[in-house]
């Protein structure tokens, strides 16, 4: 890894002798912010891990390092777009979504920053690792979980069931104190009354105002996307090209998914196609509201889509489909590493491993029609107009 990417501060500042040293997962939201000033305050060895999933530009994620070194805090940034952009893939592939589409842009990030952080928490050093999800929430179960898996023995802490921390910090308004008198720089998508939560795949949006499910979803500020009454009045054309199952190219991107998934991107936001905002099924049994912007994957999802209609059976089609859900809820629950998740990715590699084509899509202010496609596929096609449209033929032969 380069070293600009993965710099560590060889001392760390007002640490006291005797604790376990402590990896905290530093995103730069105002709960991760303030969980690090708390522990700083009790004296605990703490070292801010911050990884690049493509979140923000570099410029910011760079300020949020520098804010923290300014502080006195030891901190590592890590490049993990390509996990990231790994993992996005995957969703694409399997349709792993959960209620209403929702991609699982965070579940998936859990996955993503568990499976590459703890190693290397753990080779620093740190004997338990902190987060700074709330207490009672899907979160805190996906890093509990995950952490089990990846590395197991290694404790974690968490400090929004620490009555120390409550005491500390008993509303999100204390948090934003604490961090501004410390100087910190806060993500721009928090704030004592919001919160987001974004990586390469999406951004998940919450708010006091947002839960209330009498709150129109036109409230929210998208994080990078416009609406599709402000997006330009003239559509684009973008061509998505599959290969064995999986992106290869966006409107020339090449097949690196960090560079397909941010060209995807890019399109989605500038035409409007972003918004998934559902009441969905929380791990705990509960529900709750969601808004998600994930314009890439929207974007992507209908080629892919398309590709899958002319290049699977009906018995294909609905076994994918079944195993898409199996997925999805994998996923959501932080089950992702599990056999029966293992199990359903093999069924469906099996059933889109030869699978190739393009398809040129047209998006206009939220809109996204096909184009046109060119699909390789031992499906045979049927018509009816091009045998005379009195009967209906298998594509290259002469009868029904």
């Amino acid at each position: 890894m380069s070293p600009a990417i993965h710099q560590r501060k060889e001392e760390v500042v007002g640490i006291a002798d005797g604790n376990p040293r402590t990896g905290l997962f530093q995103s730069g939201g105002l709960s991760s912010l303030a969980v690090g000033v708390w522990l700083r305050e009790t004296s605990a060895p703490v070292r801010h891990y911050i990884a690049d999933i493509g979140q923000s530009d570099r410029a910011e994620i760079d300020g949020l390092a520098s804010s923290l070194r300014d502080s006195g805090a030891d901190v590592v940034v890590v490049d993990l777009r390509a996990a990231m952009a790994a993992v996005a893939s995957d969703l694409l592939r399997y349709r792993a979504r959960h209620d209403g589409g929702y991609w699982n842009t965070t579940g998936a990030s859990r996955f993503v920053l568990v499976s590459e952080l703890l190693p290397l928490m753990r080779a620093d050093g740190c004997e338990t690792f902190v987060h700074g999800c709330v207490g009672g929430g899907n979160d805190q179960r996906r890093f509990a979980r995950y952490g089990a898996q990846v590395a197991p023995g290694m404790a974690r802490v968490e400090p929004w069931t620490d009555p120390r921390a409550l005491d500390r910090f008993p509303d999100r308004a204390a948090m934003a104190a604490a961090v501004a008198e410390h100087g910190l720089r806060l993500d721009r998508g928090s704030a004592a009354d919001r919160s987001t939560d974004a990586n390469l795949a999406g951004t998940s949006h919450e708010s006091a105002e947002l839960e209330d499910l009498q709150t129109p979803v036109t409230r929210l500020r998208p994080r990078w996307s416009a609406w599709p009454h402000e997006a330009p009045p003239e559509p684009e054309t973008v061509t998505v090209t599959f290969r064995d199952g999986r992106v290869a190219d966006v409107n020339g991107s090449g097949p690196d998914p960090v560079e397909w998934m941010t060209l995807a991107n890019a399109v989605g936001a500038r035409h409007g196609v972003w918004l998934r905002d559902v009441v969905e099924r929380r791990i705990i049994g509960t529900v709750c509201r969601g808004i998600y912007e994930s314009p890439g994957l929207e974007l992507l999802e209908r080629a892919w889509t398309r590709v899958l209609q002319a290049g699977l059976d009906a018995a294909g089609r609905e076994l994918h489909d079944r195993l898409a859900a199996v997925l999805g809820a994998a996923m959501y629950e932080a089950r992702w590493l599990e056999p029966a998740a293992q199990a359903a990715r093999e069924a469906i590699d099996r059933l889109v491993g030869d699978i190739s084509g393009s398809v040129t899509l047209s998006v206009h202010r939220g809109v996204v029609r096909p184009e046109g496609m060119k699909v390789a596929s031992h499906v045979v096609q049927q018509t009816r107009f091009g045998s005379g449209g009195n009967r209906w033929s298998r594509e290259g032969e002469g009868d029904a």
